[in-house]
């Protein structure tokens, strides 16, 4: 099947005894068990699995490509659990540009468990091969990366570390499976945070990791799940699994609009620079038209003036929300750089855009009076 029939029917059948099209709603925290002590259903009590759940990351393991899912309650949580599978003495290299909160878990969480933590530009083969040590034991990597959106190869990538037998893992947050499959090309897990573009409203808090095999990887994965209890609740995995019907449609009308938005800034007198992997001027456009089958629906603009005319175009806004978060129907805005507080490395004129399916002429029209 291809993606758009998988996204509605993949672990989703009618219900049997009621025959219900609607996937339904596990509540349930405990599960009933047999005479003899045993679980004949497959499930006994809620933070080790539910119906739902289960039914979700089958579903997301489906679409990836992958053998299978584990859900957590948060994209943080997911991107934990794979760290938490390094022990003392191991080496990870990440990206010296990502998620501003995957960098903070590493300082501040895996590093003083003993675990040696590198931060690279991932993008570029020759300083991952700088980077590496004889105990290097994960390769993290984020592609498109936050906010600036570096493409690293991932299939290189993965053969690079393959041969120094040690994981390759991809946050493919900003590029959901309708784009991108990173196990195809050879990564061990992808994570991503389901929050963004599995939900698509802006209503669901959540994360997972697929894994590519099963394997004592997956296996670690499973006990950090169960024994970390970072789980989704019923009624998220539920929403999760309704939206993801609609995420091929969702992100191939968000991946239209990005395109003519970045055209537009692009052309912008008052536009420093744009960052979207689907402009021939992106130093990674190679990269993307290889492993990317639409260039996603993110991007991120500097402005001439500084810190205080990218403020200024944010606060004039009227289609666009200022607000963290991507992913979502809705287009949004936001300075990355003061959310991301001191330390950031992120440009104070750089203004990072999540974009939604509003009419494209509604929102370039926005986007035309905001930038003056």
């Amino acid at each position: 099947m291809r993606i758009e029939t998988l996204a509605i029917h993949a672990a989703r059948k009618p219900d049997p005894a009621t025959g219900a099209i609607s996937g339904t709603l596990h509540l349930a925290s405990t599960f009933e068990r047999a005479a003899d002590g045993s679980y004949p259903h497959g499930h006994f009590y809620g933070r080790a699995s539910n119906p739902g759940r289960q039914e979700l990351e089958q579903a997301i393991a489906t679409l990836e490509g992958g053998a299978q899912g584990v859900a957590f309650s948060s994209g943080t949580a997911a991107t934990l659990a794979v760290f938490g599978l390094l022990r003392a003495g191991d080496h990870v290299i990440a990206p010296a540009e990502c998620y501003h909160g995957t960098i903070k878990q590493l300082h501040e969480l895996i590093a003083p468990r003993g675990v040696e933590v590198t931060l690279a530009e991932t993008w570029t083969p020759a300083a991952i091969a700088a980077a590496w040590r004889s105990n290097t034991r994960l390769l993290w990597i984020e592609t498109p990366s936050n906010p600036r959106l570096h493409l690293t190869d991932i299939a290189a990538a993965a053969e690079f570390a393959h041969a120094r037998k040690a994981l390759l893992a991809c946050d493919s947050t900003f590029a959901p499976p309708v784009i991108q499959r990173p196990l195809a090309l050879g990564a061990d897990f992808v994570m991503h945070s389901t929050t963004k573009y599995f939900s698509g409203h802006s209503d669901v808090t959540g994360g997972i990791v697929v894994a590519a095999r099963t394997g004592d990887a997956l296996d670690g994965l499973r006990h950090q799940q169960l024994q970390g209890g970072a789980v989704p609740s019923p009624f998220d995995c539920w929403l999760l699994r309704r939206s993801m019907m609609t995420l091929p449609l969702r992100v191939e009308a968000q991946c239209d609009n990005a395109e003519r938005v970045a055209a537009f800034l692009a052309a912008h007198p008052v536009v420093e620079r744009v960052y979207y992997p689907g402009l021939a001027s992106h130093p990674g456009h190679d990269v993307a038209r290889r492993q990317m089958r639409r260039f996603g629906a993110m991007m991120s603009v500097q402005v001439h003036g500084g810190e205080t005319a990218a403020l200024a175009v944010a606060a004039r806004v009227k289609v666009f929300t200022r607000a963290t978060s991507l992913g979502g129907v809705e287009s949004l805005i936001e300075h990355r750089a003061s959310m991301e507080g001191p330390g950031t490395k992120t440009p104070q004129n750089l203004l990072r855009l999540s974009i939604g399916i509003e009419n494209a002429d509604d929102l370039l029209e926005d986007l035309a009076q905001a930038l003056g």
